[in-house]
């Protein structure tokens, strides 16, 4: 991609934990297993997704998302002593694609939208068939996915966040290799706000737990968010007041 315009800010919105919330799959789990078992199973499916995309980066191989996440499915299922047939399994995949977003997404997409000091893009660890899926036809995102100008997934580097190299890979789509820190990572995932942060950027963390910042792997900034918010339109907030760039309506 052509470098932006000078004093273009670029808002790379990670996808899963930060605009869609992965734990409405329990709702579609609850079908098949019930409503306690559904949320443990849930839980599990998340945690070993991540995990696997760690220990993946760490051996130096790569797997598509699509298929970590069958397999963390498939993880979570065994150690909570559920099994479910193969025809259920893919009803859980195609529902993955229509995952709820917070409810604080709407309404920031919606002012983002109208602000021409921003360039918003998708940046994700999913395939291009999942992030397309989820930003064009869930019920929830599909209304605001004109918001983003581009989607941007880690395939091409057969490396997961927090790898420096997908950061890098990041900011070669949107111009900006040699202005880093007018690229703002905006997560959920402390692993991708340290890893942005590392490579760089500027990052935002939603902190919709309330509970702060506890990551202390990294000392110093690269180790911590550059600004944190309880929801994504405060965060909105926060990004417009660092950057100190006047407001230009969209088309004008």
């Amino acid at each position: 991609m052509a470098s932006l315009d000078d004093g273009i800010v670029v808002i790379a919105f990670d996808l899963y934990g930060t605009i869609l919330d992965e734990q409405s799959i329990a709702e579609k789990l609850a079908e098949y297993l019930g409503q306690d078992q559904a949320k443990t199973v849930a839980g599990l499916w998340r945690r070993y997704q991540t995990e696997s995309t760690w220990r993946l980066n760490s051996m130096k191989q790569y797997l598509p998302l699509s298929t970590v996440t069958v397999r963390a499915l498939k993880r979570a299922l065994a150690d909570s002593s559920a099994s479910l047939e193969q025809p259920a399994i893919d009803s859980l995949m195609e529902a993955y694609d229509s995952l709820s977003t917070f409810p604080d997404v709407a309404s920031a997409l919606d002012r983002l939208s109208s602000n021409a000091n921003y360039t918003a893009v998708v940046f994700s660890n999913g395939t291009q068939s999942m992030v397309s899926n989820s930003v064009y036809h869930s019920p929830d995102l599909k209304p605001y996915s004109s918001v983003f100008k581009q989607i941007i997934v880690v395939g091409e580097c057969e490396k997961f966040k927090p790898a420096t190299e997908v950061y890098e890979m990041l900011a070669r789509k949107v111009g900006k290799e040699h202005e880093m820190s007018q690229i703002w990572l905006v997560s959920g995932n402390p692993f991708d706000i340290v890893g942005a942060r590392n490579a760089g950027m500027q990052a935002a963390w939603v902190d919709r737990s309330g509970k702060g910042w506890t990551d202390e792997l990294i000392e110093g900034d690269a180790g911590k968010p550059t600004l944190t918010a309880a929801n994504l339109g405060d965060l909105i907030d926060g990004i417009q007041k660092h950057t100190a760039g006047p407001l230009r309506p969209k088309g004008n």
